[in-house]
């Protein structure tokens, strides 16, 4: 790895702020932000805001104007070689005349991977990379999820009280968590591509799962996903409700008795239970970087038996309900200590009364 100074962590951490301003409406594209700099003072910067807008490199080098020749443009990822919706950012980093390019990260996209670096060197740019890329691979951890594994990073979202209890037994369980936690998953919900529920859910609490930021807060609202084997849901509720795209995922065998104006996607069903692999291929497929699972006890402890949950997203109440109430993951058949699940915590916040802790599997993706 290159040798870099302090002054090229400032300014890529300054890029990475910048990428991350894009979390809510870039996808299925990465966040990506750039700062172009001559002698440590910036001239330019910018970062990607939609798929098929200006790339961050372009924003910051027009930003920057004459002031890009013999700069340096700090990008939180390998500049593009290939034409797509935009034209390729090496090009444009080229005939402005920057003698330097320092990234955070090579793009493991198939076009891209490795081919922007080339290019650079090449034309006689310096390159290097892996600065703060750590924080990079952390920022745009779906998009990598679906170059690398071929499906979205899962993030489970639940609502426990302290003694663990998801619901009470008659399902009710509206609200555990207060005001703060329930704005705080709203962001949650903006930055994911897709919102994963269950059937069951969608009987019993009838939620919306749409993003209610409440603010001027620009976002690309998440497919709705409803796992459905029998399409019991699909003709009520107000999932079908609003401007978010619904997609119905259905058992093969299952028919619909009369047309009706859905998405549909058809999953193999084996002993009742989706394919869960198969359905995350789905929404790669789709372009999904993230996924947030917000469904019952039952189809969270399936995610997290079959190995695909990358995350927890747990806000714990400071409320008993009782040990008739609901658990917070039920299904899983765990026996011996040695079987034990076992988590790190990534960061814990307080919100209002709650507290939301952000938990990850021992030796999951990191």
């Amino acid at each position: 790895m290159a040798d870099f100074s302090p002054s090229d962590h400032t300014l890529m951490a300054r890029a990475l702020r910048l990428a991350e301003r894009g979390a809510f409406t870039t996808r299925p594209n990465p966040m990506v932000g750039c700062v172009i700099a001559k002698s440590e003072e910036v001239v330019g910067e910018g970062f990607h805001q939609r798929a098929g807008e200006a790339h961050a490199e372009v924003v910051a080098l027009q930003a920057a104007g004459a002031e890009a020749k013999g700069a340096t443009a700090y990008v939180t990822l390998e500049p593009c070689a290939h034409t797509g919706r935009t034209g390729p950012c090496t090009d444009a980093l080229l005939e402005a005349g920057v003698s330097r390019v320092v990234a955070a990260m090579r793009d493991p996209f198939p076009e891209v991977d490795g081919a922007g670096f080339d290019r650079l060197r090449a034309a006689g740019i310096e390159v290097a990379s892996g600065l703060m890329e750590a924080q990079s691979r952390a920022l745009n951890r779906g998009y990598l999820s679906r170059m690398v594994r071929g499906r979205p990073w899962v993030r489970v979202k639940l609502a426990t009280s302290l003694d663990g209890r998801s619901a009470l037994a008659n399902g009710e369980s509206k609200w555990i968590s207060g005001e703060a936690s329930r704005y705080d998953v709203q962001r949650w919900r903006a930055r994911a591509g897709a919102i994963i529920t269950g059937a069951g859910t969608v009987l019993v609490d009838d939620p919306s799962l749409t993003v209610r930021l409440g603010d001027d807060t620009p976002f690309e609202p998440p497919l709705r996903v409803v796992l459905d084997p029998g399409l019991a849901t699909i003709a009520r509720g107000r999932v079908r409700e609003g401007d978010a795209p619904t997609l119905y995922v259905h058992a093969p065998q299952t028919k619909l008795s009369r047309s009706i104006d859905a998405q549909l996607a058809v999953v193999a069903v084996e002993k009742g239970r989706f394919d869960l692999q198969a359905v995350l291929r789905l929404l790669a497929q789709r372009g999904i970087n993230e996924v947030q699972v917000e469904a019952g006890a039952t189809l969270a402890a399936a995610f997290l038996e079959a190995g695909l949950v990358d995350e927890l997203l747990l806000y714990v109440a400071p409320v008993l309900l009782g040990s008739h109430a609901r658990p917070l993951f039920d299904g899983l058949d765990i026996q011996h200590m040695t079987e034990r699940m076992q988590l790190d915590v990534v960061e814990t916040r307080r919100l209002g009364e709650d507290i939301r802790v952000l938990l990850r599997p021992k030796g999951g993706a990191a």
